[in-house]
């Protein structure tokens, strides 16, 4: 960020001491930030969507999490499976993402300090350690899934083997990341291009095979859970909020733009408000029609085995032609490379933040690649590998959702930004849901129980 000189803010609104959150906000854009500020100070002469630009950014760096390869398994199995009726699924998990995720971008406005780095301030030493060597893990297993997914898009597009395919993931991970010497903005910007691949990759496979819209239409909001269904529901509701991204968001936020009192903190919030709104929206309507491709396409044509990336892919040509197979590779290999380097960035945070240690950012970033460069190289069955990985972060859960509602309902933490209580009331009760929905999870997979 440029070097601000803002005024002392009142009570509540003290800033964290904090070093620049690692892998987001390191150099910032001077006219961006001027921009916004000019706006949250009544000086902008910009209105409607020049207004807005300045502020757009960080939960699109966010929302990747959402669309990452984890989302093209689960979505096309339910699709292909169960047709439409786990849309309602899709809409549920995007409504309580967009509360979480928005909780995580006002705790770093309001306090300039991230999640990580509260963590590290308010808890006992011990908790602090072990929470910190639980999100590494969870930061090395989010990598694993997504170098996974971009290194099948390699092979899928290009044929090349899984290992070199992650290796060059790992390269354009790295030249991603790299845009941060030039600051904020340009990540943003190529984040959001390949977010916006996806999305149009997936209206493009929408026209491909035009699904029946007044099906669509109903079983979005109509709630029909199948009996041989709940499993995969919950593996779609229950896992679809990625722990990482709820301590990065508050990192891209901490201080991207400086509230300099709580009229302008609360009218900067209403703003990330409305990037949160547009990122999650675009994300929902992306794993919406990932499952609509999967029943418009496998479930119509009676192919409800449909279970691994490959599957797809290998399927889409002889029912839609070699084209639909094609934007399917292109919007996984977008979906693997813009996650992995979110990955990547979160990674970062989480070390930084609860270590608090100048430690070289090759090795913060080489910290959290490596273990998926060696899983690859060593051969493990590639949709297993994923599997894995969503087991991990589901465990990793509750060491982010518990604290965040913890320091969002703190006033002296704050400020005017305080959730109302009805907000933490409501918090609560979808992170129980989640929460439950992830040890489900865990225990069908470590019990073996019947998947009914």
């Amino acid at each position: 960020m440029p070097n601000f000189s803002p005024d002392p803010l009142p009570e509540g609104f003290e800033r964290a001491k904090s070093e620049p959150p690692a892998g987001s906000i390191k150099s910032g854009d001077t006219r961006t930030v001027q921009a916004a500020m000019d706006v949250l100070e009544g000086q902008s002469a910009k209105r409607g969507l020049g207004r807005l630009l300045p502020f757009l950014g960080p939960a699109f760096i966010a929302c990747v999490a959402y669309v990452d390869p984890g989302n093209f398994a689960t979505n096309i199995q339910a699709g292909s499976q169960f047709g439409y009726t786990l849309l309602w699924v899709v809409v549920a998990s995007n409504l309580m993402a967009l509360l979480v995720q928005a909780l995580s971008a006002k705790l770093g406005i309001a306090t300039g300090a991230n999640l990580a780095e509260h963590c590290r301030n308010h808890f006992p030493k011990p908790v602090v350690w072990g929470m910190w060597g639980v999100m590494e893990i969870v930061a090395m297993a989010t990598d694993l899934a997504e170098f996974m997914g971009a290194a099948i898009g390699f092979n899928l597009l290009f044929g090349i083997p899984l290992f070199p395919a992650a290796m060059a993931t790992a390269v354009v991970t790295f030249l991603i990341l790299g845009l941060e010497v030039r600051g904020f903005r340009r990540i943003e910007a190529v984040i959001s291009v390949l977010v916006g691949v996806i999305a149009v990759s997936y209206l493009l496979e929408t026209w491909f095979s035009p699904p029946d819209w007044g099906q669509v239409a109903y079983h979005s909001v109509v709630p029909i859970l199948p009996a041989n269904a709940v499993l995969l529901a919950t593996a779609m509701l229950g896992a679809t909020i990625m722990p990482h991204v709820i301590f990065l968001h508050s990192a891209l936020t901490q201080n991207r733009i400086t509230a300099r009192d709580p009229q302008r903190a609360r009218r900067l919030f209403r703003f990330e408000l409305i990037d949160v709104s547009i990122a999650m929206g675009i994300a929902g309507l992306v794993n919406a029609a990932m499952l609509i491709m999967a029943a418009s396409t496998f479930f119509k044509g009676g192919l409800t085995e449909v279970a691994t990336l490959e599957q797809a892919h290998r399927t889409l040509e002889p029912l839609l032609g070699r084209a639909s197979s094609w934007v399917f590779a292109v919007s996984l290999l977008a979906s693997g490379l813009s996650s992995a380097s979110v990955g990547t960035m979160a990674g970062q945070v989480i070390m930084q933040g609860f270590l608090r240690r100048k430690i070289p950012i090759w090795l913060r970033r080489g910290v959290t690649m490596i273990p998926s460069l060696v899983v690859i190289a060593i051969g493990f069955d590639p949709t297993r590998s994923l599997v894995v990985s969503q087991v991990v972060l589901s465990f990793g859960l509750p060491f982010a959702l518990v604290p965040l509602i913890l320091f969002t309902r703190r006033k002296d933490l704050m400020g005017e930004l305080v959730n109302h209580p009805i907000t933490t009331g409501v918090t609560i009760g979808v992170a129980a849901i989640i929460v439950a929905l992830n040890a489900y999870l865990l225990y069908q997979t470590f019990s073996g129980a019947p998947h009914v």
